[in-house]
């Protein structure tokens, strides 16, 4: 242990204050309310300072987080926000979205015997405390090298490998398809769980470092991938359009009135603002509410749906909690909510009257099998088992995958079976010479901070290779 991180005075990880379950399933403000300064101060002094800490090689993106737990504990917070900054552009989203319970805390000592150090609100902490002190560091940038790259989509995989690639002296454009940068963090991600201002911040962050961005810009339609490459003069480009097409049940009835795609829904009410009474995006409010899925999407809009004023909002899963994809967290703070989970239950029809609006959802029981090709344990129907949910709206996440458009008009890409992008894990390069890609336009939906690591290692591939050009 260093001299300025004492023994730790507590093995139990200091909670972080939340809105009472009762208010927040009636607003969109943000659930958890942040650590205090006493609070950091408490938790960071949990931390052990380990020599080879094993809790780095488990962030994707490689922050060094007993550094920057090391100043919070000497009460230097900007200073930590901009040792995490050395290698995350986007801090204040990881410490909020970032699940690190698999990660980096996964693999913090103190987690072997007892709670973990909360390394993610710590991150959110120091993060914050920069943003709302107002002090703002250019960060050492190397010299304009002459070259510009373009990065296909303002998420977190485009958003890191612009951050990167600007640092190493490049002029670099994101082009982003919506009025408004973000991707998936300002569409897909409601203002509960990730306010919109903290985005809009992180941003706000690059544009200071130069990165120019062009809203209402569809590569594939605007101008072509290989466009870019030609006429437009880039000498590289990063696709990191993520995964906006949805998945369907593909069950009768699914055309119905009051079936929504989880994107579609939480597009609506994230982006569009449905939520607002006087909203240019209307968006139905049910009364009775069921989503079909397990992930954070499907929790995501579960939640929504409340806020919205659903008097019941239910989660229908196929297989039991234990498979559930989602956070922990995400499932903790819905129950709370009240939302009713629904498990080892899979729609097979979606009931309408004759005008064609939803009614309800039939379902089958299910039970557990062997593992499938996942690992988890197949989910098989029980014969005779089927029964109604009345509902009037259906929300489907089960999924989703990459718009076809760029495969479409950039032929010589090499793609799966599933649409998405073969690239190299390790360095996003594809099948195409100065074209990378990463996030989940090539992994298929994933989590923030896997974009985020995908976005750095593409950003020090181009670097690599335009260096040798």
């Amino acid at each position: 242990m260093t001299q300025n991180s004492p023994k730790p005075a507590q093995s139990s990880r200091t909670p972080m204050r939340e809105q009472n379950p009762a208010v927040r399933a009636h607003n969109f403000d943000e659930v958890p309310l942040g650590y205090t300064e006493t609070e950091a101060q408490t938790e960071a002094r949990r931390c052990l300072q380990c020599r080879k800490p094993l809790c780095v090689g488990g962030c994707p993106v490689n922050v060094q987080i007993p550094e920057f737990v090391n100043l919070i504990v000497r009460g230097k917070y900007v200073d930590a926000a901009r040792k995490i900054k050395e290698t995350n552009a986007l801090p204040a989203i990881c410490g909020r979205v970032c699940p690190q319970e698999t990660q980096c805390e996964e693999r913090c000592i103190l987690g072997k015997k007892g709670d973990a150090v909360a390394i993610g609100n710590l991150e959110r902490f120091a993060a914050d405390w920069e943003m709302s002190h107002g002090e703002f560091a250019m960060p050492a940038l190397r010299p304009k090298n002459g070259a510009k790259v373009g990065v296909v989509g303002s998420g977190p995989a485009g958003l890191t490998a612009a951050g990167e690639l600007i640092k190493q002296g490049f002029d670099v454009t994101v082009f982003e398809a919506f009025h408004e940068a973000g991707g998936v963090l300002v569409y897909g991600i409601p203002e509960f769980r990730l306010p919109k201002e903290i985005v809009k911040k992180e941003i706000g962050y690059l544009l200071k470092l130069g990165v120019v961005l062009e809203r209402n810009f569809i590569v594939g339609r605007t101008a072509t991938v290989d466009g870019l490459l030609g006429e437009e003069g880039y000498a590289a480009i990063f696709i990191g359009a993520g995964a906006g097409l949805p998945a369907f049940m593909r069950v009768a009835g699914e055309d119905s009135i009051g079936v929504y795609s989880a994107n579609e829904y939480l597009t609506r009410s994230n982006l569009m603002k449905a939520y607002k009474e006087d909203a240019d995006t209307p968006i139905i409010r049910g009364k009775h509410v069921v989503t079909v899925g397990g992930g954070n999407v499907a929790m995501d809009s579960a939640r929504t749906a409340l806020r919205l004023g659903a008097e019941t909002s239910t989660i229908v899963y196929r297989r039991t909690e234990a498979e559930m994809p989602a956070r922990s967290a995400e499932v903790h703070h819905a129950k709370q909510e009240g939302i009713v989970f629904d498990l080892l239950t899979n729609p097979v029809a979606v009931l309408a009257d004759n005008n064609g609006f939803v009614t309800g959802i039939r379902c089958i029981r299910m039970k557990l099998g062997a593992p499938d090709e996942s690992g988890r344990k197949r989910p098989v129907p029980v014969a005779g088992s089927e029964f109604d949910i009345p509902c009037d709206v259906v929300i489907v996440a089960i999924g989703n995958s990459p718009n076809p458009l760029i495969r479409e008009t950039t032929p010589d890409i090499a793609v799966t079976k599933h649409g998405t992008i073969v690239a190299n894990e390790a360095d996003g390069r594809t099948s195409k010479k100065f074209v990378y890609a990463g996030g989940d336009i090539v992994t298929g939906a994933a989590t923030v901070i896997l974009a985020m690591g995908a976005g750095k290692n593409a950003a020090r591939s181009i670097g690599e290779d335009l260096a040798k050009k």
